[in-house]
């Protein structure tokens, strides 16, 4: 970090904490409208396989407690 963002961010964390909280989101903001097109085109692309695989029914879907079942047993 640069020392003028380091002293930025000191400045920042004086602030209290509903402050602190939108400028966070601002910053965030400011993030997102900077996104790569490419990444976008990517996950656009990656969206319309995974929708065209459900649709043709290469794959199954599982509902949300299956899911979490086996997220939970695989990082156990």
């Amino acid at each position: 970090m640069s020392p003028d963002a380091s002293d930025l961010l000191k400045k920042a964390l004086t602030l209290p904490v509903t402050e602190r909280a939108e400028l966070a989101a601002s910053l965030i903001g400011s993030l997102e409208s900077a996104q790569d097109k490419s990444v976008q085109a990517a996950w656009d692309e990656e969206v319309a396989r995974r929708m065209a695989d459900l649709d043709s029914a290469k794959i199954k879907p599982i509902s949300l407690e299956q899911a979490r079942r086996r997220l939970s047993s695989a990082i156990e």
